[in-house]
């Protein structure tokens, strides 16, 4: 008989692993925060981005009304919450972060924005009022219990939740190098398990996936470097076991140039949403 995939148990063992090895790249001894050094940098590499057009903003945006409010969930330094803030009547940006809420603050006034309201706590157990949407754009990827999180969204939700998640290629390096390593093709927490994740719960979402690759690749000075990286995210650092078949796969499909070698980009976003009280099946788009 077929054995079905956990998509549940799946996506928690994913983040437990992502996790550990942020706890071990990033010290967090000093403020408890593991973006105290780095929410600057991260407000920087979103502006960047934000620069080009993107499909999920556009959508989201054509959806909103002047009445309604919107739940931001990890909001981070603000990118949503100033984007949304002035075609809504309110928005609550909620993020764990200290360091991030501080540069979501200077972003806030720095636009003028005086209708965001902040709420400096993890989800799921921030406690806050219904709300006509609710957004939540790569922000899930540190929630073990998917399931939980989903419906405290849901809960707090009036008419419509958005998911932003990263939508690796099928057969991407990254998927080989898993497929590999532990028998399955997802290296981390992304749109194709949350999806099933969303079906097992009973959720069938509608599903928009931006065009091309808009992810920064990854970039490292030598190929040992770029070794290393790719054994710390399996978490097979302590042995030598896999490192042939990674460092074989790297020549393969890494970039060499300019001093540099370059994991090619093959990663886009994918848009998730559903409505509630209504039937979640697939519609036309309308919100």
């Amino acid at each position: 008989m077929l054995q079905m995939t956990d998509w549940v148990a799946l996506w928690r063992m994913l983040v437990e692993v992502q996790s550990r090895n942020r706890r071990n790249q990033h010290t967090t001894e000093r403020t408890g925060d593991p973006w105290c050094e780095r929410a600057r940098e991260f407000d920087g590499f979103i502006k960047r981005r934000w620069a080009k057009p993107d499909s999920s903003r556009q959508f989201v945006l054509s959806h909103l009304r002047p009445e309604d409010t919107v739940l931001d969930i990890g909001a981070g330094t603000g990118a949503w919450a100033v984007l949304i803030a002035p075609e809504v009547r309110r928005v609550t940006a909620v993020e764990p972060s200290p360091a991030m809420v501080d540069v979501m603050q200077a972003n806030l006034a720095a636009a003028g924005i005086r209708n965001v309201d902040i709420v400096q706590e993890h989800w799921p157990q921030a406690q806050v009022e219904p709300h006509d949407v609710a957004l939540c754009s790569h922000a899930v990827y540190g929630s073990t219990d998917l399931p939980h999180f989903i419906r405290h969204m849901e809960a707090c939700t009036r008419r419509t939740c958005y998911l932003v998640l990263r939508a690796p290629e099928a057969d991407c390096m990254m998927a080989q190098a898993a497929r590999h390593i532990w028998g399955q093709p997802h290296d981390s927490p992304n749109f194709a398990i949350a999806y099933n994740v969303l079906v097992q719960m009973g959720i069938y979402a509608n599903v928009q996936l931006e065009e091309g690759m808009s992810w920064r690749p990854f970039t490292f000075p030598s190929l040992e470097e770029a070794l290393a990286d790719m054994k710390r995210r399996f978490d097979v650092t302590g042995t030598t076991q896999y490192d042939d078949y990674l460092v074989a796969l790297l020549r393969s499909q890494a970039i060499y140039g300019d001093g540099q070698i370059t994991w090619p980009n093959q990663t886009r976003s994918a848009l998730v949403y559903w409505h509630i009280g209504r039937d979640t099946t697939f519609d036309r788009g309308d919100a």
